[in-house]
């Protein structure tokens, strides 16, 4: 608890989560008006996958960079220090800090999408379940998003290599992920196309996407291929929340065994 309130506090004098979080706001409101020109029993579904449309170019790197400073800030201020010489160890720290860290982050975006959800009422008629959806599909990629934005944090050594590194991940997650899959794709068979679905839905862009238009009746996995019943070999949500531990698991890891606490001038 110390933890988050520090990390509370620190937010509150900077500017980084609230500019995201006025993004968040902003964004949600045009696509809100935007879409109400839909029907009523229509729009709410349309406004849903238009709201993860357009969350999808721009929270993966807004929560990479918010993780990655919150960390480096530590370094930087020589609090790391302060708090290691303590009874923490690195590995304890991280894992206070990240739980801090991840509940600074959400706690405001799922206030505001509770809000949000009230006021779409007054447009659409509404479905809870498929809000929900929508509501963990977001929440599952803020948080893989901002774990993987701390690993950067705890190996970077300066603001520039944050940058680099940063740009690098979304720009994998965003281009690259799939660019490897196409140029794969003509040599998948009935045989290998679990292991192309297991790394298909490595990147949590395609399983957040995958639960949500599932949920939302965009996909019906009722009348599939033998092929496509083994590409689907798990329910989007086991997919999911599969991809959000293993690479929570994963960037957790990677920070503990390689972090650095110098920092460059």
């Amino acid at each position: 608890m110390h933890y988050i309130w520090k990390e509370w506090k620190e937010n509150l004098k900077g500017k980084g989560l609230w500019l995201s979080f006025s993004i968040i706001v902003i964004v949600s409101i045009a696509l809100l008006f935007r879409t109400t020109a839909l029907s009523i029993d229509q729009g709410f579904y349309v406004l849903l996958i238009n709201l993860f449309d357009a969350f999808v170019y721009f929270i993966p790197i807004l929560c990479l960079f918010l993780g990655a400073f919150a960390l480096f800030q530590e370094k930087e201020q020589k609090t790391l220090i302060m708090l290691l010489t303590r009874s923490d160890d690195f590995k304890s720290f991280l894992f206070k800090k990240s739980i801090s860290v991840q509940s600074v982050i959400l706690g405001p975006i799922i206030a505001w999408f509770l809000i949000y959800f009230l006021f779409v009422k007054f447009f659409f008629v509404t479905d809870g379940a498929s809000f929900a959806a929508f509501l963990l599909s977001l929440i599952c990629m803020i948080l893989i998003f901002t774990q993987l934005g701390i690993l950067i944090g705890s190996i970077s050594t300066s603001r520039m290599q944050i940058v680099g590194f940063t740009v690098a991940v979304w720009f994998y997650f965003f281009f690259i992920h799939d660019f490897i899959l196409l140029s794969i794709l003509p040599g998948i068979t009935y045989e290998n196309v679990k292991l192309f679905s297991f790394i298909y839905f490595l990147n949590p862009l395609q399983g957040a996407r995958m639960y949500l238009e599932s949920s939302l009746g965009v996909f019906s996995f009722d009348h599939m291929s033998k092929l496509l019943q083994n590409f689907m070999w798990m329910k989007p949500i086991l997919f999911l929340i599969g991809n959000l531990v293993l690479l929570a698991v994963i960037s957790f890891g990677a920070a503990a065994a390689f972090h650095r606490k110098e920092v460059s001038e």
